[in-house]
């Protein structure tokens, strides 16, 4: 199970110093291949790709599922995580003889990412159009960074030292 959290990060240096997101894949990859698959050309376990972005009061998570049913999709929110999980089934049948290459997976996936703080359980929302899940996630209206206005103050106030 892969658990990332929602934080900010420049673009520019994600890629050249996020060493545990790669690690993390790898090693997921290494112990996804059935015993005895390891240095064979075996599929690897299904990690669908996902993207979290903010909006105003709401979080909006959208997760590649192409191939999967949306029955065979569940989404859950537990406290602040958002686990998304399911299975990718193949629909036809072929030998392992048969193929000439092989670069797709097939099997059950999950995701579990940490959200801020605020997530109202209780409203999110699911659709699945053209193979990608879109999950909206609204916040709380305590969680939502409310402007605080500055007033003058009077002039010739000092304070007390």
């Amino acid at each position: 199970m892969a658990t990332r959290s929602l934080i900010r990060r420049d673009p520019f240096l994600q890629d050249l110093l996020d060493f545990r997101r790669s690690f993390d894949d790898v090693f997921q990859r290494f112990f996804a291949a059935p015993y005895g698959e390891w240095g064979r050309e075996a599929p690897t376990a299904w990690m669908p790709p996902m993207e979290l972005y903010t909006e105003k009061d709401k979080i909006h998570a959208r997760v590649a599922l192409p191939g999967v049913k949306p029955e065979d999709v569940n989404v859950q929110v537990h406290h602040n995580q958002l686990t998304v999980s399911g299975e990718r089934k193949q629909e036809k049948e072929v030998k392992e003889e048969q193929f000439l290459q092989r670069e797709m997976s097939y099997g059950r996936f999950e995701r579990t990412i940490t959200l801020p703080e605020g997530v109202n359980a209780d409203k999110v929302e699911a659709s699945c159009h053209d193979g990608v899940l879109d999950i909206t996630l609204p916040l709380a209206e305590k969680a939502v960074p409310r402007r605080i206005e500055v007033k003058p103050g009077e002039p010739g106030k000092k304070l007390a030292a």
